[in-house]
């Protein structure tokens, strides 16, 4: 408030003194004489003044000419003058509000009007990294790979933008199924980035799908370091790689770095079935038996699995049925009433041929699990004990239509599959099998349902004789024995 009503005053006195002034200049006699061309101009006091600021404008605009000139002609001549700059920074503004609204464009979908406006913005901004990477993403989005493909070419020969560029033509090689120039591609961006957790997973994924095992151990270890992965999960995911890199140890020609390999997968993750059974056969390869054990009853106590199983047995291929379900007791006792267990107490006491035994043992796993494996030693125990054709006939055409019980299953996308692999056949996911019951009940062939009376029939009639008779029981016998061999194929034919 103050300091407005201070300069008001100013402005009043200033007033003041240029009247005064005026008034002292008007009654002063005198002034100033000019001739021009012969002719005499007399100027008075006031005149004067005047007159003089007027040659003061005068000169002052001469000069604001002639340097507006002088800019003129250096624009013409294509050097930077203020004009010059005024133009780039309206140039500049309208480049920048393109580059905006297609951007604005890209995120609302319209692909071609974010291709028009990435082509403006290309013209009026000379800033490649940003209008390149517009124009790439603007053409995918219109289906224009070509285009795509060119720029993303473009940012590669760019140090700030060759990861964008190496980017985004892995992922187009990627959308082609080229998935080994992907890798490459992948390795070269992961090589720019290290610590990109994308790149770092799509290389993961490909590496695991071409068997690259060595690669993706590498590339796991790049993500733990870069904080991406729980401890947990890549010790399990690295022994999951570890025992890829040993699938081929049952080989003869197996080497023993692979069967280190198994024996390493087994130390990261213990409770990794297949990684324990492939431990425990390269003991027996180096004769360790005792190893071997060891090594199963660890993972035994984590998961009961039917590999396990055959590979303990494996340890004494040559021994009685008696001494083998001896010797199984280390493994039975340890989860005496889980189904497998209980199946497994129950084979070995068919193979040797105690059938009240082996009823017992299978107790009520049978109408607790209800699967194919139960149903058919439900049969041989009744064929064993002196039961009836009609009652095993009962019990195969149960075992024909029943589930399977556990497998394989992918988590991801409930793929079954017949052998526990590192990636899933179905979706190429990595470290998703585990042992369980599938989630979608399984499809009895209908076929198959058809079939059993056909089955039965032939059964019965077959029974007409003696000699008939004896031929049935050796077929219903053979397939008792499919379910019974993987407890010990030579066990069984010993028998």
């Amino acid at each position: 408030m103050l300091w407005s009503l201070f300069k008001i005053l100013v402005f009043v006195a200033i007033i003041g003194l240029l009247a005064l002034g005026a008034q002292f200049l008007m009654q002063t006699s005198g002034g100033v004489q000019i001739t021009v061309a012969g002719t005499e101009y007399t100027l008075g006091p006031l005149q004067s003044v005047i007159a003089l600021g007027l040659l003061v404008f005068a000169v002052w605009l001469f000069f604001k000419l002639l340097s507006l000139l002088i800019a003129t002609l250096k624009f013409l001549n294509g050097d930077e003058t203020a004009l010059s700059r005024y133009f780039d920074r309206s140039r500049e503004q309208r480049g920048y509000q393109a580059l905006s609204d297609g951007l604005m464009a890209l995120a609302s979908g319209e692909g071609r009007v974010a291709m028009t406006k990435a082509n403006k913005a290309e013209r009026l901004l000379s800033k490649p990294e940003l209008t390149n990477l517009l124009v790439a993403q603007a053409a995918e989005m219109t289906g224009d790979t070509k285009k795509a493909s060119e720029t993303y070419k473009k940012l590669v020969t760019n140090s700030a933008t060759r990861f964008v560029g190496v980017r985004g033509i892995m992922k187009q090689k990627l959308a082609e199924g080229d998935q080994d120039t992907a890798r490459k591609l992948a390795e070269k961006a992961l090589a720019i980035k290290p610590r990109h957790e994308e790149t770092q997973d799509v290389l993961l994924n490909l590496q695991t799908k071409a068997q690259d095992w060595a690669g993706a151990r590498s590339t796991l270890n790049a993500k733990l370091k870069a904080g991406y992965l729980p401890r947990d999960v890549f010790k399990r995911r690295d022994a999951v790689l570890a025992l890829s890199e040993a699938k081929d140890i049952l080989n003869e020609d197996a080497s023993v770095e692979q069967q280190e390999r198994a024996i390493e997968a087994n130390r990261m993750s213990p409770d990794l079935v297949p990684a324990a059974a492939m431990a425990a056969r390269a003991y027996i390869e180096k004769g360790k038996p005792r190893a071997a054990t060891k090594i199963i009853k660890k993972a035994w106590e984590a998961q009961p699995h039917p590999d396990l199983a055959h590979a303990f047995a494996e340890i004494a291929p040559d021994e009685s049925a008696e001494d083998r379900i001896k010797r199984f007791a280390a493994l039975t006792r340890i989860h005496p009433e889980h189904p497998e267990t209980r199946l497994i107490l129950a084979e070995l006491n068919i193979v040797a041929e105690d059938f009240p035994e082996a009823r017992r043992a299978l107790g009520d796993v049978v109408k607790q699990q209800a699967d194919a494996r139960g149903y058919t030693l439900m049969a041989a125990i009744e064929r064993g004990e002196g039961a009836s054709d009609s009652v095993v006939q009962g019990w195969l055409a149960k075992a024909l239509t029943a589930p399977r019980g556990p497998q394989w299953v992918c988590d991801n996308c409930q793929h079954i599959q017949a052998e526990w692999t590192p990636v899933c056949d179905n979706c190429g996911s990595f470290d998703t099998l585990s042992w369980k019951v599938p989630q979608t009940p399984e499809i009895t062939s209908a076929t198959g349902v058809h079939m059993l009376p056909l089955i039965v029939g032939a059964l019965e009639d077959n029974s007409e004789t003696e000699d008939e008779t004896d031929a049935g029981e050796a077929e219903t016998a053979d397939v008792i024995e499919l379910d019974v061999e993987p407890v010990d194929e030579k066990v069984e034919k010993q028998a």
